[in-house]
């Protein structure tokens, strides 16, 4: 998606949500509020445990709720950067393209490969973690050779994202929703 057909998409979840919250409804999308910087070393921290479960259902061989802990490691992370822009979101969906935007506006120094992996694909040959954690998760399996030939790769992805992550939830600098999606 381009970013002019991002922005679009954003301005448009936001105007929705704002309006679903003025209604009294659960929203489910995203909602512009204040900046959170302590709901945002939370997430980091929930993100860290996420790495330490995924250690203890290895040793116990529990393989199969690995995916998920992988997949929260790097949600937990967006959520973080989420909240130092002052989004709440209840959508996996509009959380990555968030990210995606201001991505591309250059407002964070995120890795693509990090946004990638918690969009939520329509198309049958795309494949994310979102898959794989339900995969694992819905399938009757409880051993997964494929998620302990990941471990390694998938651990060191999680913690290079929680490094970058910590980066900007512990910068100096103040991070502010671009007007255009406020319009």
């Amino acid at each position: 998606m381009k970013t002019e057909e991002l922005e679009k998409c954003l301005r448009e979840c936001f105007k929705a949500t704002a309006k679903d919250e003025k209604k009294g409804r659960k929203h489910k999308g995203i909602l512009l509020g204040k900046p959170n910087n302590k709901a945002a070393q939370e997430y980091i921290q929930k993100a860290k445990m996420e790495l330490e479960l995924c250690n203890i259902y290895k040793q116990k061989g529990i393989d199969y709720k690995i995916a998920e802990e992988w997949f929260y490691a790097l949600y937990y992370c967006a959520l973080a950067i989420l909240s130092k822009f002052g989004i709440e979101t209840r959508s996996q969906k509009y959380t990555a393209l968030f990210l995606r935007y201001i991505k591309s506006r250059g407002l964070i120094d995120y890795d693509d490969e990090f946004i990638k992996r918690i969009t939520v694909y329509s198309e049958k040959d795309e494949k994310s973690e979102v898959d794989e954690r339900e995969n694992s998760r819905y399938s009757s399996s409880i051993k997964n050779e494929k998620i302990r030939e990941r471990y390694e790769e998938m651990t060191n992805l999680c913690k290079k994202a929680i490094s970058q992550c910590e980066d900007l939830v512990f910068s100096d600098k103040e991070f502010k929703v671009p007007n255009e999606l406020s319009k």
